[in-house]
């Protein structure tokens, strides 16, 4: 596929935005913010962070759209499309940390059961958000189970080593226990998607030129793919880049998003360097457009077995 720019840059902020404020509830849970007016003000202020990142990548979608003025229509499905349930599960989950935000900063009582709708609101988000690509059968790269799992676990990744960063500034006796779930999750996320390339290497087409164009016999050569020039078919399925420039991306997110990440929250917290904590999040942001790119760019249309030839 050609990736979009607009949607590697919407699924990685909203899931930052997602597991930041899962980071920022729990410790809620444990008691942060229990009746103390600065705690419920730096509660506040994070969840409008977990806005902001939710907000820039509902910003960023717009440019995916070929008439914007019409984007309401997207949510028409939602009885059988995953995306149309995306576009309604998106503003929900954002209502809903303006909601608990506000109600922190006021310090008022309702903070936890406005979180847990929250929780559920952002639990459906990032299911929404999978199944848009994983319920998507004829591209065996992303009809997978580790497309929900990969999405949640990098997410849960990126957010809490936010909150990490985010508490070494501001609560730096939270910088631990986040930094402590911020490195289980990275790793845990690291394995899921070395499984999920595994698995995708191993992959075999389920169509052939032969089924692609209908013609049963055994040899066939394609020379040319049937037009003059480019068309919607070969510029949107198709990202044209040789297969070295993709395990050489494959190669920079594995150590952007995983290795480097993991070695810079580790120094960070050993030496209490809160720079270190930042770096480490823009490191694995980084990491993650790369490899929300590659896999975007992975999945191979069966159309491309037609269009294979350009001239």
């Amino acid at each position: 596929m050609n990736p979009a720019f607009s949607v590697v840059f919407l699924t990685t902020l909203i899931g930052a935005g997602q597991g930041l404020f899962l980071a920022l509830f729990l410790a809620e849970l444990m008691g942060f913010g229990a009746g103390t007016p600065g705690e419920h003000a730096l509660l506040a202020a994070s969840g409008a962070v977990a806005l902001v990142f939710t907000a820039l990548g509902l910003f960023a979608s717009v440019f995916h759209l070929g008439r914007p003025e019409r984007a309401w229509r997207a949510a028409a499905m939602w009885r059988t499309s995953w995306l149309s349930r995306e576009v309604i599960a998106l503003p929900a989950f954002m209502g809903l940390v303006f909601a608990w935000s506000v109600a922190h900063w006021f310090g008022s009582a309702a903070t936890l059961w406005i979180g847990w709708l929250t929780v559920l609101a952002c639990l459906a988000l990032f299911v929404c958000t999978g199944m848009v690509y994983a319920s998507i059968r004829f591209l065996q790269e992303w009809a997978s189970a580790f497309t929900l799992v990969n999405f949640t676990l990098l997410g849960l990744a990126s957010g809490f080593l936010l909150a990490t960063a985010l508490a070494a500034y501001a609560a730096p006796e939270w910088a631990g226990n986040f930094g402590l779930l911020a490195f289980v999750f990275t790793v845990a996320g690291g394995i899921s998607r070395g499984l999920s390339l595994q698995r995708n290497a191993r992959l075999k087409p389920k169509s052939t030129l032969q089924s692609a164009i209908g013609i049963r016999h055994p040899k066939i050569a394609q020379r040319s793919m049937g037009f003059m020039g480019g068309s919607f078919n070969t510029r949107e399925f198709f990202h044209g880049r040789p297969a070295g420039l993709l395990r050489q991306i494959k190669w920079m997110f594995l150590v952007g998003a995983f290795v480097l990440p993991l070695l810079l929250l580790a120094l960070g917290l050993v030496n209490g360097v809160p720079g270190l904590l930042a770096l480490a999040f823009v490191v694995q942001y980084l990491g993650l457009l790369a490899e929300r790119w590659f896999f975007l760019a992975q999945a191979n249309h069966p159309q491309n077995l037609y269009y294979q030839v350009v001239s």
